[in-house]
């Protein structure tokens, strides 16, 4: 299928990959759908991602375990450095693995999350706005600071004040602030430009409530 994509998708290289539902309306509504969202996003990462993720939740215990021993031991389309959901759309930093990693990852995930989103209220069509965003990271710095953008979104929304950003779930932020782990993330690709997980924390949160004004990095968000 033809692509207008302007920005061509190279393996080995980083993006930040970002889309929104379509008239702008919610796409998590919840608790619930949150960790749906997050538990497709791990699901889809790998080549390998089969059953489908709604079959594999409907799987025992025993036969889970073994299609994730599969996926986990099989390539992946990318990796992910972090994301962010927010209540009409989301923010992945990912880095492409595999030809066409990024295309068939985002397709994966929002054709699981859309179908999975319909059938629970009973609606059709497209949930996520046509084709998603991307924008190459070609240097650290850029890097460094789409990732405190993208783990700013819910302050730069108003969804939380920068004093409560490490409450909010629904990011990788939890991961780099330790909160919790999860086997999902890359880290030490962001992580090694500071002297340890504290002065990247400590870089995030000097610039919560300046990132309100984020003029810096303007041209990555979806009005550009």
């Amino acid at each position: 299928m033809p692509s207008n994509r302007k920005t061509i998708l190279a393996n080995g290289e980083i993006y930040h990959v970002f889309n929104r539902g379509v008239e702008k309306r919610q796409t998590f509504t919840n608790r619930k759908e949150f960790i749906r969202g997050i538990e497709t996003l791990k699901y889809y990462r790998f080549k390998e991602a089969k059953p489908r993720f709604s079959h594999f939740l409907n799987l025992d215990n025993e036969a889970q375990l073994l299609a994730l021993d599969r996926m986990g031991s099989s390539p992946k389309h990318v990796e992910i450095l972090a994301y962010c959901f927010m209540p009409n759309h989301f923010h992945f930093l990912l880095r492409q693995s595999a030809d066409r990693g990024i295309s068939k990852f985002v397709a994966n995930f929002t054709n699981s999350y859309t179908k999975y989103f319909n059938t629970k209220y009973d609606r059709v069509g497209p949930l996520f706005q046509g084709i998603f965003k991307a924008v190459h990271i070609e240097h650290d710095e850029q890097l460094i600071h789409v990732s405190r953008y993208i783990h700013l979104n819910p302050v730069t929304s108003f969804l939380v004040e920068p004093e409560d950003i490490k409450s909010y779930e629904w990011s990788s932020f939890a991961d780099y602030t330790n909160c919790h782990t999860s086997d999902i993330l890359e880290k030490n690709e962001i992580l090694g430009f500071f002297p340890d997980s504290q002065k990247y924390i400590e870089f995030i949160l000097d610039q919560a409530s300046y990132t309100r004004n984020f003029e810096k990095i303007k041209h990555l968000t979806f009005e550009a």
